[in-house]
């Protein structure tokens, strides 16, 4: 396994950035600090696929979906992990949910259908956890919640007893030392975002920016999401490529869309397969 360190690049990110290092495909783990003082790492793999690794060394996969266009690795790379949130059940949110949770024993954290259908395809009960939107998992110190999304949760492979995935999710994670992110599937702009920034203060939003999202939308959601929350530091934009092709919508898109509503803040493209270190101030 290799580690490429020392690249000295400097974070834009909106909150403390402690150290920036990329990381190779075999994905060698940060060393666990303590909870109370250490950071949450944070790497994107492409699309809407995030990996974070919590002060005392939990890790975290959102919709890993590593066959999408700019990804940098194969399911087999993973080689650790503590938990998988599917957003819904598309191929894109689900990716390679079940190639992961066999090979690493992660548990699942998913809406219920979709829950129930990772176990007819194959992955253990004991690492299954079926909830709806309102729904909460602890692991260790940290905080999942499940909240409500407006999506599709169609399955790539449909069964008799579960033909559909059922509601779409987004998450809202605390880690240990309090830092947390809102990562919203594949959401359009919800007022119900508003009542989560003001009841969990996320200090980053990952927010949906499809090829043909309207940047009005997202900006609404920036918006949304800084409710009564001085926490918000952060935007990160999901479901996009690194090169998005003419005519997509770019992280400049959204930026002056934002920029028109005075909101204050910098969307953030994060730097492939890089890892970037956050804390609370």
């Amino acid at each position: 396994m290799r580690r490429l360190l020392g690249l000295g690049l400097a974070s834009t990110f909106g909150v403390v950035a402690l150290a920036t290092v990329l990381v190779a495909p075999g994905l060698a783990q940060p060393a666990a600090q303590p909870a109370s003082t250490g950071a949450v790492t944070m790497e994107w793999f492409g699309w809407s696929m995030f990996r974070f690794t919590s002060p005392t060394g939990k890790v975290i996969l959102t919709n890993p979906f590593t066959s999408n266009p700019d990804s940098p690795i194969k399911p087999e790379d993973i080689e650790h992990a503590d938990l998988i949130v599917a957003a819904d059940g598309h191929g894109d949110e689900l990716g390679s949910t079940v190639q992961i949770a066999q090979n690493t024993g992660a548990k699942t954290f998913t809406p219920f259908e979709l829950g129930t259908w990772l176990t007819e395809q194959g992955v253990p009960m004991a690492q299954v956890t079926r909830s709806n939107p309102g729904g909460r998992l602890m692991l260790g110190d940290i905080t999942v919640r499940m909240v409500s999304s407006q999506h599709g949760s169609g399955l790539p492979a449909p069964s008799p007893t579960t033909p559909y995935g059922g509601p779409a999710a987004g998450y809202i994670i605390t880690f240990e030392n309090g830092w947390t992110v809102y990562f919203s599937g594949s959401t359009p702009a919800m007022l119900d975002q508003g009542m989560w920034a003001q009841l969990y203060k996320p200090d980053m939003a990952i927010l949906h920016m499809g090829a043909d999202h309207d940047p009005i939308d997202f900006a609404e959601q920036v918006k949304l999401m800084k409710t009564e929350n001085a926490n918000l530091k952060t935007i990160v934009p999901h479901h996009n490529r690194v090169t998005p092709p003419a005519g997509q919508t770019t992280v400049a898109d959204v930026q002056k869309a934002m920029d028109d509503m005075s909101l204050g803040l910098q969307v953030t493209q994060p730097p492939l397969a890089q890892s970037v270190s956050f804390s609370k101030p």
